[in-house]
C-alpha cells in the first residue's frame, strides 16, 4: 500500500518567531507515526524550521525552485541551495505561481528537472481553472500539464515525485471538491500514468491539493487514489494540520 503523505504549504505568512512556533507545536502533536508529514516554508525561513524539525518526523519543504541550476537570475533560489538546507521536497507549478507570475508547463517541468537533479523531490501542482471545468476541459487541462513533465522528464521520473491535483477553483475560495470530484480526477491521473508505466502508477503519492480542512479530510483520504493532501491555510494553524494529519 502506498503510504500517505500530508504537507503544508504556508504560502507567504508568518513571522520568524510565528514559524517557530508553528513547527514547533506541530512536532509535539506528532504522537503517532500513521503518514509521512512536512511543510513547504517561506525561504527566509528554511535554516530556522530546519534545525527545529531536524532528527524529528516532520519533512522541511521549499514552495518553489528554480528552472536553473545557477547564473545571472535574480531572485530564484536552486535546488543546490534547497538542498544544502535540508529541504526534501519542493512544490513546482502551483497554481499560485502560474496563475500570478508566469510559470509556464514547460518552467515547470524544467523546475521538476532540476529539482531532482539535486535529489529534491518534485511536487508537482496541476489542476483546473472553474472556467476550464464549467467548459468539461478538466482531463484535457490535466494532461497538458502531465505531458509537459513527461516530455522533458520521461515517465521514470515519477518513481521520485508527489502529484498534488489542485483544482484551482477550490483554493482560498472556501470551495472543495466533492469526494467523487476529487477521485474523478485522481483517478484519472494515475490511468494516465498507468498508460505508460503501471508500476509508477501503483507507487506515487497523489495528494489533494484544493481547500482540504479537518471537517472534509477524512472523506477525502477515504478515496482509493488520494494519497494525503496539499494544505494550504489549515497548515497555518497546528492543531488543524494535526486533525487533517490524523484523518489520513
Amino acid at each position: 500500500m502506498r503510504r500517505s503523505l500530508v504537507l503544508g504549504n504556508w504560502k507567504m505568512n508568518g513571522t520568524r518567531s510565528s514559524a517557530e512556533s508553528l513547527a514547533k507545536g506541530i512536532i509535539a502533536g506528532l504522537d503517532s507515526d500513521i503518514a509521512d508529514i512536512a511543510i513547504c516554508v517561506p525561504y527566509v525561513y528554511l535554516s530556522d524550521i530546519g534545525q527545529i524539525a531536524q532528527n524529528t518526523r516532520l519533512g522541511l519543504g521549499a514552495q518553489n525552485v528554480a528552472d536553473k541550476a545557477s547564473g545571472a537570475f535574480t531572485g530564484e533560489i536552486s535546488a543546490t541551495m534547497l538542498k544544502e538546507f535540508g529541504c526534501k521536497y519542493a512544490l513546482v507549478g502551483h497554481s499560485e505561481r502560474r496563475t500570478f507570475y508566469g510559470d509556464t508547463d514547460q518552467s515547470v517541468a524544467a523546475r521538476f528537472c532540476q529539482a531532482q537533479e539535486q535529489g529534491v523531490i518534485p511536487v508537482l501542482c496541476i489542476g483546473e481553472t472553474l472556467g476550464q471545468r464549467e467548459q468539461e476541459q478538466t482531463f484535457e487541462v490535466i494532461t497538458t500539464q502531465l505531458d509537459a513533465v513527461v516530455n522533458l522528464a520521461g515517465i521514470a521520473a515519477f518513481n521520485n515525485a508527489v502529484i498534488a491535483y489542485e483544482p484551482v477553483w477550490a483554493i482560498g475560495t472556501g470551495l472543495t471538491a466533492t469526494d467523487e470530484q476529487a477521485q474523478e480526477a485522481h483517478q484519472f491521473i494515475r490511468n494516465y500514468l498507468a498508460a505508460k508505466d503501471q508500476t509508477v502508477a501503483e507507487k506515487i503519492q497523489i495528494l489533494y491539493g484544493g481547500s482540504a480542512k479537518p471537517d472534509n479530510a477524512k472523506g477525502l483520504f477515504a478515496m482509493p487514489d488520494i494519497d494525503g493532501g496539499l494544505i494550504g491555510g489549515a497548515s497555518l494553524d497546528a492543531e488543524s494540520f494535526l486533525k487533517i494529519y490524523h484523518s489520513v
